[in-house]
């Protein structure tokens, strides 16, 4: 599946521009992952783009499924965007590693709206340890593939506080980012706090 990922990686060049660091991750008994860095900027500063490159190389597969198709089945990539210099955001390239192998080492299906948990700080003095996986199609356009290969979509990683997930959990998704939208909070500020979340 080479070539899907010179496909994937072609869209992230044409939609991010050229990577200005790259970093490969094996795990055992998982396809090499690798995350790539892309330097942007808005009108409020830098941002520092990480996207995984590897995860779409296989579909993924219904862990309730007696068999898996090579072929069909959701594929995608991940993508998260911070404000470049506040912290060592760097730090997050093997946890967005782990997050992309987890398809092949857990049978997960990562689809927008799923929580996903690291079990460590994103990046050192984080106060996130998970994130929203919101939907795809805006920063960089699904790759269509031939038939009959499912797409590949570039899921955006919304970085949660251990109360937001918790009280995503409850409340759902769509609940959650209604609050960040009411509150006008910086998704991308790497030292954020947590949304209030009483009333």
């Amino acid at each position: 599946m080479s070539d899907v990922l010179a496909l994937v990686e072609a869209r992230l060049l044409t939609a991010l521009g050229a990577p200005d660091a790259r970093a490969a991750i094996t795990f055992l008994g998982t396809d090499r992952i690798e995350v790539l860095r892309f330097l942007d900027s808005d009108d409020s500063g830098d941002i520092v783009r990480y996207a995984t490159l590897g995860m779409s190389a296989q579909p993924m597969t219904d862990p309730t499924a007696t068999l898996a198709d090579p072929l069909r089945g959701p594929r995608a990539e991940l993508v998260l965007s911070v404000r470049a210099g506040r912290a060592d955001t760097d730090k997050v390239l093997r946890p967005l590693a782990v997050l992309a192998a987890s398809p092949q080492v857990e049978g997960l299906v990562v689809a927008p709206g799923a929580s996903l948990d690291t079990g460590e700080p994103l990046w050192p003095g984080a106060p996130f340890t998970s994130v929203l996986v919101a939907e795809s199609g805006g920063l960089v356009e699904d790759l269509e593939l031939d038939a009959p290969l499912d797409p590949v979509r570039f899921l955006p990683l919304l970085p949660m506080t251990p109360n937001e997930a918790a009280w995503k959990r409850v409340q759902g998704a769509a609940a959650l980012e209604e609050r960040w939208l009411r509150h006008g909070t910086d998704l991308r500020d790497p030292l954020r706090a947590g949304v209030p979340l009483g009333g």
